[in-house]
């Protein structure tokens, strides 16, 4: 038994020195590791509550719209962008409002939206619409290089014959006939008969006299 207290007390004291060594880095840990969590936590309720607040002003919106209030609808897009930049719901609210200053012939807004939607969202899908219908509102300016820098921007394959198509809208524009073919062609080649752009691109190589070989 004495031995038995006398390696529990060795046990002790080595227990004892290694604490007095290296206690103290263990409170850090331990305390930046709570502070991380704790930190963590915060996080993450504080984004599902930006979440719920932007879904409600997002409904806001959409209730606008259906009410025929676009003042309203654009009040309640602006505080999404401003406030709630990072949830999918202002990207979204940017594109709707993007398209009401279309339609009131605000195209200078429109842009700016647009461009907005394409810095800051994580969804390839909307950065390619948004890119495509700036890039239509660029050629209706006749700024045709602005335009053809977007459609030259990185896309997903899904919007690839979109693009092309536009291209060649923006080269015919501007009265180059071989390249709006080629992008026209190049759009052909990749869209399915049922899709509704398959029987347009084909009109539109047509009138310029086929397909590009």
């Amino acid at each position: 038994m004495a031995a038995f207290d006398l390696e529990e007390q060795e046990q002790l004291e080595a227990l004892k020195a290694w604490w007095k060594r290296w206690g103290n880095y263990v409170i850090y840990g331990l305390s930046a590791l709570l502070i991380a969590v704790a930190g963590f936590q915060y996080w993450r309720s504080h984004t599902a509550a930006q979440s719920a607040e932007a879904a409600v002003h997002f409904e806001n919106l959409n209730n606008a719209l259906e009410a025929g209030d676009n003042q309203a609808a654009k009040v309640q897009g602006a505080l999404l962008m401003d406030k709630y930049g990072s949830t999918p719901y202002a990207t979204r609210a940017a594109m709707l409002i993007a398209s009401l200053n279309v339609q009131g012939k605000d195209a200078k807004s429109a842009k700016a939206q647009l461009e907005w939607v394409i810095e800051r969202t994580k969804e390839a899908a909307l950065r390619d619409v948004s890119r495509l219908r700036l890039a239509g509102l660029l050629l209706d300016e006749k700024n045709y290089e602005g335009a053809l820098k977007q459609l030259s921007a990185s896309h997903t394959d899904a919007y690839g014959p979109r693009f092309d198509d536009l291209r060649g809208d923006v080269y015919l524009a501007q009265g180059k006939a071989a390249e709006a073919r080629a992008a026209y062609s190049a759009a052909y080649a990749r869209l399915k008969e049922s899709d509704p752009l398959y029987g347009v691109v084909g009109m539109k190589l047509d009138a310029l006299g086929g397909p590009a070989k």
